[in-house]
Formats: structure tokens, sequence, C-alpha cells
């Protein structure tokens, strides 16, 4: 699979205006500033094919970039307070509305901050995909920023947070020094080409 051929396709602001799956699409999910965009721009090769944005909750549309095999498609970041509540039930209609169509999805990207314990909204996100029988993995952004005994220690305190979920892998990787992102692709290549 050629991950150096990508490009944008299309950003949709309401589920109603996707147009149906004619290939796999490998879905990204996470909140706001979580370094989605980082993630998928490193995946790619790329410097700025997702847009990474200054402003937390900019992004209100799904992003979808096309590769040769599948697509690649960018959920709205979840989670950012200041956003008004109009603003966030039209993200959860696009969210829920993208799921809810019958949609080739072999594999979602879960992110989450290594840094931190999963939010409340992580939560909600990851029992989602399990509860809905989704393959998934959690990929753990921002490793880099961690010591190496706060690495260890926190990357057992995710196990033990996210114990409900044993058979979910986790990637600790990190945008700056590529840690993980060999992996990610690996595990993205297996799930389109066994689809």
């Amino acid at each position: 699979m050629n991950f150096q051929i990508a490009e944008f396709k299309a950003a949709y602001g309401k589920s109603s205006q996707i147009p149906s799956s004619d290939l796999p699409e490998i879905v990204f999910s996470g909140k706001s500033n979580v370094g989605k965009s980082s993630l998928i721009n490193k995946l790619l090769f790329r410097k700025s094919i997702a847009r990474v944005s200054a402003t937390p909750g900019k992004t209100g549309t799904i992003n979808f970039f096309s590769l040769k095999e599948a697509y690649f498609v960018d959920l709205p970041g979840y989670g950012y307070a200041k956003v008004s509540q109009s603003e966030k039930m039209r993200w959860a209609e696009l969210v829920e509305g993208y799921f809810a169509q019958n949609r080739n999805i072999p594999l979602v990207v879960q992110i989450c901050d290594m840094r931190h314990s999963p939010t409340v909204d992580d939560m909600g996100m990851i029992d989602f995909l399990y509860n809905n029988d989704y393959t998934f993995i959690i990929a753990l952004t921002k490793s880099d920023k961690l010591k190496k005994t706060q690495y260890l220690e926190q990357l057992e305190k995710l196990k033990e947070e996210l114990k409900d979920y044993p058979d979910i892998p986790l990637f600790p990787c990190s945008s700056q020094n590529g840690q993980g992102i060999e992996e990610i692709r690996k595990i993205i290549e297996q799930s389109v080409i066994g689809n």
C-alpha cells in the first residue's frame, strides 16, 4: 500500500452529503488538539495534507483523503468547551450520521494523548466503537513529551484504565520522532488488504 500518493478529496459538513463507500475507509477519531492532523500527515509522509489548526475545535467537517486503495477519514475533533451548543449538536449529527450509514470501515484509529488519562469523551467514543464491534486501535500521541520513567508509568496506568477493552492494541506514537508510525501503517495496510 502506497502511503505517499494521497490527496485531499472533500470535506463534508452534513452526513447526508457524504457519498456511499467505494473504497475501505480508515477512520481517525479523537478530541480537539490531540494531534490527529499531525498523525495523519506523518502517516502520509506529508507536512500539511491535513491542516493542523492553531485553534482547537476549528475542524467542523469530516475530511476525506484519497489513497489508491482506501480513504483516510478525519472526523471532527470532539470535546472542545468553547464551541457553541448548536455547533456541538451539528458535529454529533455529522459523526453519528456517518457511522449510521452502511460504510466500509475496516479500521478506526482512536487517538488519545499519552500524557493524560482518557477523557470522558474519549471513553464514550471507545465504548461506542467497542459495543458496535468496530475493529479499532488506540494511538497514544505525544509519546515523545514523556521522559522514559514517566513513559513506562503512564503506559501501565493507561493499560489499567482501559482494562475493560483487553483486546484493543495500544500504540504509543509521535509525529515528532516517528515512534509507532510504521507499526500503525502496517495495521492500516493489513486491515485494507484483508477487507
